[in-house]
């Protein structure tokens, strides 16, 4: 265990807060820790009756591209219900509803420097309706093959994490047979 010794606010935006933390080590030396604190997040994989993925394509500044990627989003306000973020991202972000939910567990994206988590959902009996991104997103819908998505995964085509560990966590929860 590390012990907090000195903390200093470096930068709080809109969705990133970022921090410099002086810490006594468990071998008493002292070190720095800059790290950014994350409000989480959900991603869903939206499986139809047809074993395909709706899945999102969208630009990723960072990055400077597109990434083929699961729904996603950031909860909304502190203690939002993960299930609810996840049902409200599914529609703004593809216009499908899904009648099952089935939660997959959760994820630590970058612990080194983030302490964002991504609860994962798998979404089924999907009905369509009509997109409502966030006036700020611009998404593409596509829709794959499991199989193909998975592939992508594996081949390094899809280099998204929470992409890969949903469709990974879905692929095998859908193999074993339960429900």
């Amino acid at each position: 265990m590390e012990k907090l010794l000195k903390s200093q606010e470096i930068f709080k935006g809109v969705l990133l807060h970022v921090k410099k933390d002086e810490v006594l080590l468990e071998n008493g030396r002292k070190s720095t820790r800059e790290y950014v604190l994350h409000p989480g997040a959900v991603a869903v994989v939206p499986i139809l009756d047809d074993n395909k993925v709706v899945m999102v394509k969208q630009y990723r500044y960072p990055i400077g591209r597109e990434l083929l990627e699961i729904p996603a989003g950031k909860f909304d306000f502190k203690g939002e219900d993960p299930l609810e973020c996840a049902k409200r991202e599914l529609k703004e972000e593809t216009g499908f509803q899904a009648k099952d939910y089935t939660y997959l567990g959760y994820i630590h994206t970058t612990p080194g420097f983030s302490n964002e988590v991504i609860y994962i959902y798998l979404a089924r009996n999907l009905v369509k309706g009509d997109a409502e991104p966030d006036e700020d997103e611009i998404i593409k819908i596509e829709v794959k093959d499991i199989e193909e998505v998975l592939e992508k995964c594996i081949s390094g085509d899809i280099t998204d994490s929470k992409t890969i560990i949903g469709i990974f966590k879905t692929y095998f929860f859908l193999r074993s047979g339960k429900e």
